[in-house]
């Protein structure tokens, strides 16, 4: 019973946050869904790219599952995963990812949270793992990256959240007296500096 709750549980976290992460592209030109926006090149659309197949990987080849999804081996991984080409549509890479959450939820769904996996990419003796370690590390990977997105996000138009029916109008007056306010304690914190 536990275990159907912890996998019930996990899964429906990680359905949430693979919405929220997609939800970061709404009403996005091509060109903000792609850009770099930090030094090291990260951007939204890539970040959703590699999220897609960070999952395709787990729930596919770990437990001998392997995606319907056309991917490079893990073995050439070359950071393609991490941003869109030219030649990729938005629309692809999206429907890349939500094929994949079919994929992985009929894996999730299927087997049972102690069956066994593989992860060739895992040192010894880490790459003996089960589905319930797996289920946890991509949602950890999924938070990781959606947390990304919404920092870039607001980056560029302000917006944050996780879900749209919880975003509200920017206030950008009491936003700039927060951050103000933010500012003060960390100067007043900092030592003085000769």
């Amino acid at each position: 019973m536990i275990d159907e709750f912890a996998k019930d549980t996990l899964h429906g976290r990680l359905r949430r946050d693979r919405e929220a992460l997609l939800w970061k592209l709404d009403g996005l030109s091509e060109y903000d869904a792609r850009r770099p926006l930090t030094a090291t090149g990260t951007n939204l659309l890539g970040l959703v790219k590699h999220v897609a197949t960070v999952e395709a990987r787990y729930f596919g080849e770990v437990f001998d599952r392997p995606s319907p999804e056309p991917l490079p081996r893990w073995q050439d991984s070359d950071g393609s995963d991490q941003w869109a080409a030219e030649d990729e549509t938005r629309e692809q890479i999206i429907g890349f990812y939500r094929r994949t959450w079919e994929h992985s939820d009929a894996t999730i769904k299927k087997l049972p949270l102690n069956t066994p996996g593989h992860v060739p990419w895992w040192p010894e003796p880490f790459s003996h793992t089960n589905l319930f370690a797996i289920l946890v590390h991509v949602l950890g990977e999924t938070i990781r990256h959606t947390g990304h997105a919404d920092i870039l996000r607001e980056g560029l138009d302000g917006r944050t959240g996780l879900r749209p029916e919880h975003e509200r109008p920017i206030d950008e007056e009491a936003r700039a007296v927060y951050r103000a306010k933010i500012e003060q304690a960390a100067r007043s914190a900092a030592p003085i500096e000769a």
